[in-house]
């Protein structure tokens, strides 16, 4: 196992005022945010952050139209959403979309601001930072406006020319940025900011974890991704398939689980175990992900070499991630239910999941909330 991560450096120095924002969509655009600001403090950077939710600035007319339509949409009509990523990822995009970014919000924004003073605002979801850029003018202030993309291919709403510094998750995802026309002298690849304890799990002892949560050592451990908010509309039927492999396995359920305990169906003895804190010991004790492909797993299981199969991923931006593990070996893409099964035998081959092992870590950057924390840093003077 590698060393623990050393403690926080005191902190000292001029403070860093920051304001924070993220989205209540999922787990992973907080989750992002929390390792940047952990990885600040561990620097010793004197950090005043105000974390804010953008959903909270939104009226209720402004939160139904963005994330209930998402939510509706991701449940019950997926291929409509597939369509509008797909509508709207173009640089014709009409602005009766874009157009509203710089006024979503406004209110909350200026609010935050006026209270903040910020040196920097620090965003890992697209339309805050057009808000962050009308606060600015606005309230004609100085701060450094600046983008976390959280997904591994840049949609034309991640590409925001507002944003004074853009911090993405590959090479290939900076080329995109580009392609937006996005001055690269802006953008850094820093990979997506995972919680630093993903990387003192990295070579983890996979049977002394198992025992601690009470796994069996000898069966492999299947972790199901459904998502922060248990959308995961395919839960039913993959656990159908994992049940009939035929061969012995243990599934871990996490978000979307329907009630907690354990249970056996057919093949499979089911963990049912909800909303947990040692979710990150539970994926370096697990051999296999199984589900969807948000940003922040990918980021996390990659960094700890878990293969994945991946099976109804959202529609548009996990699909891109999806289809980037797979070029790259480190997942199985499974279209159909039908292809659950074999995918996940073949994923649990010995030789085979060496090798798919080894993709995933080449394509994790255990490091990425602190090229983040540095890249922040740099523009503003302070590294």
């Amino acid at each position: 196992m590698n060393a623990p991560t050393p403690p926080p450096v005191p902190p000292a120095g001029p403070v860093l005022r920051t304001l924070i924002m993220s989205t209540g969509f999922g787990r992973g655009h907080h989750q992002a945010n929390r390792a940047l600001d952990t990885a600040l403090r561990a620097r010793g950077v004197n950090l005043h952050a105000r974390h804010a939710d953008f959903l909270t600035y939104l009226n209720p007319v402004e939160r139904t139209v963005t994330a209930g339509t998402y939510d509706l949409w991701l449940r019950y009509a997926p291929g409509i959403y597939r369509a509008f990523y797909n509508w709207t990822d173009r640089e014709s995009e009409p602005r009766a979309v874009v157009g509203t970014f710089h006024h979503m919000g406004l209110r909350g924004t200026l609010r935050d601001v006026r209270a903040v003073n910020p040196e920097a605002v620090v965003s890992s979801y697209p339309i805050p930072v057009a808000a962050a850029a009308a606060a600015r003018t606005r309230l004609r202030l100085d701060f450094l406006n600046a983008l976390i993309v959280t997904d591994y291919r840049v949609h034309h709403h991640w590409a925001r020319p507002e944003a004074d510094l853009l911090m993405v998750a590959t090479p290939e995802a900076a080329g995109q940025m580009a392609d937006w026309k996005i001055p690269p002298e802006r953008v850094v690849v820093t990979g997506i900011p995972i919680a630093p304890v993903f990387r003192t799990l990295i070579g983890a002892d996979r049977a002394a974890l198992r025992e601690r949560h009470g796994l069996r050592p000898d069966q492999p451990v299947i972790l199901i991704s459904g998502g922060g908010t248990g959308t995961f509309r395919a839960l039913r039927g993959v656990l159908n398939e994992l049940s009939n492999l035929g061969r012995p396995v243990q599934v871990l359920v996490l978000a979307g689980a329907d009630g907690q305990g354990v249970e056996r169906v057919g093949g499979a003895t089911v963990h049912r175990l909800g909303f947990t804190t040692d979710f990150p010991e539970l994926l370096a004790a697990s051999d296999l992900v199984v589900g969807k492909a948000g940003g922040l797993t990918v980021a996390e299981a990659t960094t700890l070499g878990v293969p994945m199969v991946i099976h109804e991923p959202i529609p548009g931006q996990e699909e891109h991630n999806a289809d980037l593990l797979q070029r790259h070996g480190a997942a199985i893409w499974a279209r159909q239910l039908r292809e659950v099964r074999p995918a996940v035998l073949r994923a649990l081959d010995p030789d085979t999941h060496a090798a798919m092992s080894a993709a995933a870590r080449r394509l994790g950057i255990p490091d990425a909330a602190d090229r983040v924390a540095q890249a922040v840093l740099g523009r503003l003077g302070r590294a």
